[in-house]
């Protein structure tokens, strides 16, 4: 009983955590969740992974975005095989399913997939693209190397721009120099209509 009793007085008379200090755990517990849930949503490309600095307009806003396959080939361009192929090497994965195992998208998944057409236009390999998404999916540790990933391929695209414009160019001499060559032609068939034909007088007899 007075065991029973000491530790009952024990326990009442503990001091509380002082204000600011549970304040301060309480915003560090806040904001470590709020971590973890923005390195989640990159996963599946949320929006500390989104490819373009301006607001993407989705077609549907956030907790009523539910598409099927069909509908986001459709918003995407892709083929639901290409989709599928995506999750299936790990480009896409974590998409959600229905009750009946259907798949799920969402605006993130939507985000996701607009990031991966831009690094396919850059030309980065598929191999590359899916160690990319692994990287997002590991976290917020693997910044650096994903920032050289694309630091890479940007170079990557700045040669092929050069390359791109130095062809150009040839493309447009080309082009100025038949143009000159049509105008060329073009004239002396109008001198040679220019010119009177030669009188063809009757034969003498």
């Amino acid at each position: 009983m007075t065991e029973t009793a000491t530790t009952t007085a024990t326990t009442a008379t503990a001091p509380a955590p002082a204000p600011a200090k549970a304040a301060k755990t309480a915003k560090t517990t806040a904001a470590a969740r709020t971590e973890t849930r923005a390195e989640t949503a990159t996963a599946a490309g949320g929006a500390a992974d989104r490819c373009l600095a301006r607001q993407p307009v989705h077609p549907r806003p956030d907790g009523e975005d539910r598409y099927t396959i069909s509908e986001v080939a459709a918003l995407s361009g892709l083929s639901a095989h290409t989709l599928r192929w995506y999750e299936r090497i790990g480009l896409m994965p974590h998409v959600d399913r229905s009750h009946t195992g259907q798949r799920r998208f969402s605006n993130r998944d939507l985000d996701w997939l607009d990031l991966v057409a831009k690094l396919r236009l850059t030309g980065m390999p598929v191999a590359d693209m899916v160690r990319y998404a692994e990287l997002v999916r590991e976290g917020r540790h693997t910044i650096e190397e994903r920032k050289s990933l694309l630091e890479d391929t940007r170079e990557n695209v700045l040669h092929r721009i050069a390359e791109l414009r130095d062809t150009l160019a040839v493309l447009d001499h080309k082009i100025e120099m038949y143009g000159d060559a049509v105008r060329v032609d073009a004239a002396r068939s109008d001198a040679t209509r220019a010119v009177p034909a030669p009188d063809r007088a009757a034969p003498r007899p």
